[in-house]
């Protein structure tokens, strides 16, 4: 039986994520291509410019991928067993005694529905949403303080399940796209952003980072992929390097006001600039075109 959910609203991101784009997902979309075939996000993250493009009924297919093998790990257990995850969910208490126990277990070591509720409840709990892990890959963010931490959230979590039932799920590198993308398809690319200044790494949250010379692999392949005929909308830091790399003609640059999710001092998060890559004229909407009007969210077509 296929499922479906009939409410607005939902599905949304199920886990904080650095760089999450969940705040200007409305400005992304609304310079989308006019007309796309299959979507493919290769640095899914929390999904938050999929879960909107669902929601709104603009997709018809999607690919959805990243290196983080948890986080796909995740995405899958939803997709597959979301019940399994749900029930898991519901009975985990929130302390920190449990919190570190579930810390401690080895995810490579658990099914697949525990790997996923370990993974959300770590996220949602752990100390300001944050995803980290040491050289060992090993999670290690120090349990947070929160009144009522929303990791069990039935009804996203029902949306989630139905927004992911026919997506195409890899862990893979953002290279494998040119092996999967055709032409007239859309390729969303979220990766690490340069940072604004030498401390501004927090977007490194795997081992090894994201550095220059991994910029400039995915500046090539980007125009790779428009050589192709391939729709591709890129998010990057609004900075010299950012504007050097895309600087080939026939790309637009546009400029879109955001405000930073994750920040150690919450002071910090205060509006920024960012920019968005297009090598395609973009469907502008006008903003009240914008709100959530679909009555239905119909199930996405499965993987051709």
């Amino acid at each position: 039986m296929t499922r479906t959910i009939e409410r607005t609203g939902y599905p949304r991101p199920f886990l904080k994520w650095a760089g999450g784009k969940t705040q200007i997902a409305d400005q992304i979309i609304r310079h989308r291509p006019k007309n796309f075939q299959t979507y493919h996000e290769p640095f899914v993250g929390s999904g938050a410019v999929f879960f909107t493009l669902f929601r709104r009924g603009l997709i018809r297919r999607a690919t959805l991928s990243d290196t983080n093998w948890e986080l796909i790990e995740t995405y899958r257990a939803l997709r597959d067993c979301p019940l399994e995850v749900m029930k898991l969910l519901a009975e985990f208490p929130y302390s920190r005694d449990f919190y570190y126990t579930l810390r401690e277990k080895d995810p490579h070591e658990l099914s697949l529905a525990e790997r996923a509720a370990r993974m959300i409840y770590l996220n949602k709990t752990g100390y300001n949403g944050l995803y980290r892990v040491n050289r060992q890959g090993k999670f290690n963010v120090p349990f947070g303080r929160y009144q009522n931490p929303a990791y069990y959230d039935p009804d996203n979590l029902r949306a989630v399940a139905a927004a992911l039932a026919n997506v195409e799920l890899r862990c893979d590198s953002f290279e494998s796209i040119k092996r999967h993308a055709v032409e007239n398809d859309w390729v969303y690319f979220d990766p690490p952003y340069v940072p604004l200044s030498a401390t501004a790494n927090f977007t490194s949250y795997q081992p090894g980072g994201f550095r220059l010379s991994d910029q400039e692999r995915l500046r090539d392949l980007y125009l790779e992929l428009t050589s192709k005929g391939v729709f591709a909308t890129l998010s990057n830091s609004d900075t010299p390097v950012v504007h050097n790399l895309y600087s080939s003609s026939g790309l637009r640059i546009i400029r879109l006001q955001a405000r930073r999710a994750i920040s150690c001092d919450p002071s910090k998060r205060k509006p920024i600039t960012e920019v968005i890559v297009l090598n395609y004229s973009p469907q502008i909407e006008q903003n009240n075109q914008l709100v959530d009007t679909a009555p239905l969210c119909l199930p996405l077509l499965p993987p051709e």
